[in-house]
């Protein structure tokens, strides 16, 4: 929307959001599939605890490692939406498909580099970016190059400080008890907090120069209103986080993160309404 410059079509918006759906859903069940022994091992070991103040375990974190679907249901359940997605990818645009396809090599390759290095994160925000670079072609395919580098930045500083980083964290000591490499585990709680919260200012200054230079109109109240969210949801639990090097701070922060985009979402709308 914000390339646009408003609204995409009505069915453009309705095969964009089946396509992301599917596509997000697919890679997430393929993270568990490569993960499906390393998770096993991990909760024989005690791991993997259900966290009730931690959003990504408010259902069943890891439903194939805890026995509650069979492997072939996994691979099925998998498949289906990928070509849900790689269908909707492609009558988007053909390039689309090939940025899904791209997801699902990095999330595989991110997967089995769990015990190699901690540059994995790095891989893993790449990962989550993909999905609004083929938005962007979804709709223009031949956008600026300028503006897709911002908007890639944007979103994966978000990615690695307010979401890889916290959910390492949250792990962190079964991490260590099972040798995987996370930014947690190679710098320990201060070096990832210094991290994370790094990557959160840069998510709120990159937000800014996103909304300002998109050919969508950004007017102050616009602009003050995305600041308002980046402080909120970003940098003040951040902050805390750095401060306390705590594992309920971690998960705060996790929690609030996966908010942002949401919250972006609406403030983009109401710019476009008012």
């Amino acid at each position: 929307m914000l390339w646009l410059g408003g609204l995409p079509s009505g069915s453009v918006a309705a095969l964009g959001l089946l396509t992301a759906f599917a596509g997000y859903t697919a890679v997430y069940a393929l993270n568990d599939l490569v993960d499906y022994r390393a998770d096993q091992e991990k909760i024989r070991g005690g791991g993997l605890q259900e966290d009730d103040g931690y959003l990504d375990g408010a259902l069943v974190r890891h439903p194939l490692a805890h026995g509650l679907l069979r492997l072939q249901d996994g691979l099925f359940w998998a498949a289906g939406w990928a070509l849900v997605a790689l269908a909707g990818a492609y009558l988007l645009n053909p390039a689309c498909a090939v940025i899904f396809l791209a997801g699902c090599l990095l999330e595989t390759v991110y997967c089995l580099l769990l015990s190699v290095s901690h540059l994995r994160t790095l891989v893993s925000g790449v990962v989550k970016t993909l999905g609004a670079m083929a938005a962007v072609f979804a709709l223009d395919p031949s956008p600026s190059p300028v503006f897709l580098l911002l908007l890639f930045l944007w979103l994966y500083f978000w990615e690695i400080g307010g979401q890889n980083i916290p959910a390492d964290w949250h792990d962190l000591e079964e991490d260590r008890l099972f040798q995987a490499q996370t930014l947690p585990v190679r710098y320990g709680p201060g070096g990832a907090g210094s991290i994370s919260l790094a990557c959160l200012g840069l998510t709120v200054a990159l937000s800014l120069l996103v909304l300002g230079l998109s050919p969508a109109r950004s007017t102050l109240p616009l602009l003050a209103a995305a600041l308002g969210c980046g402080i909120y949801l970003l940098l003040l639990p951040g902050w805390r986080l750095y401060q306390s090097q705590a594992r309920g701070q971690a998960s705060a922060l996790f929690n609030q993160a996966s908010y942002y985009p949401l919250a972006m979402l609406l403030v983009i709308l109401a710019g476009f309404i008012f």
